[in-house]
């Protein structure tokens, strides 16, 4: 019987459905993905060999600036019906007088960076109209003893949510007593643990030890 040759051709293969596929992930992702937005102050973190990543939720973070100024910040919860940013500053609103919008409300709920408002100024930043009105009223959270607002935040949110936990973001440069301020205020509302966000620090690889 004669032998069956085989087709020499190459075989073809279409990417167009794989073009398109890839094509639609990608508008998805755009669509859906929340910019992270940046933080009210530039912060150097210290360099550490920790490796223990912060939780996504139930955390509240003191962000430290070097020229002393204080910033907070608090997730929404690990649940989208919980809504704890709206209700923490419901209740500092309670205490201080001031009543908030419902559109102040979701507005804030969406802020995602570290503010550093005194509460008195807040409604004029829910209401800016740019981020460049609103980055001239960050000047930092009031930690005087005369106007302790800071402390009220951290009372408003761990009442809000019992199980939050704090974190503090400090630049090497910040001074002692701005970070000696914040803990004691910590400690004033019965937060003993917190964590340290720090840097990771880059290890060097010494070939000569390796192969000895």
């Amino acid at each position: 019987m004669p032998k069956i040759k085989l087709p020499t051709n190459s075989p073809h293969i279409d990417m167009t459905p794989m073009v398109d596929l890839f094509s639609v992930v990608l508008i998805f992702l755009m669509l859906t993905t929340t910019m992270r937005q940046p933080e009210p102050a530039n912060v150097d973190t210290p360099f550490s060999i920790s490796e223990t990543p912060l939780p996504d939720f139930n955390t509240m973070t003191f962000l430290l600036s070097p020229d002393g100024k204080v910033f907070m910040n608090f997730d929404n919860g690990p649940d989208t019906l919980l809504k704890y940013r709206p209700k923490i500053l419901a209740a500092m609103g309670e205490r201080y007088g001031i009543e908030f919008t419902d559109a102040e409300l979701r507005t804030f709920e969406k802020q995602k960076s570290s503010m550093g408002i005194p509460i008195a100024q807040m409604k004029q930043f829910l209401n800016a109209k740019d981020n460049t009105e609103r980055d001239a009223l960050q000047v930092g959270i009031p930690i005087d003893s005369a106007d302790n607002q800071l402390s009220f935040w951290i009372l408003a949110a761990r009442q809000v949510n019992p199980n939050i936990k704090a974190s503090i973001k400090g630049d090497t440069k910040t001074s002692f007593e701005t970070v000696e301020k914040v803990l004691d205020i910590l400690q004033d509302r019965n937060v003993n643990r917190f964590n340290l966000i720090t840097s990771l620090e880059a290890v060097k690889i010494n070939l000569e030890e390796i192969q000895q």
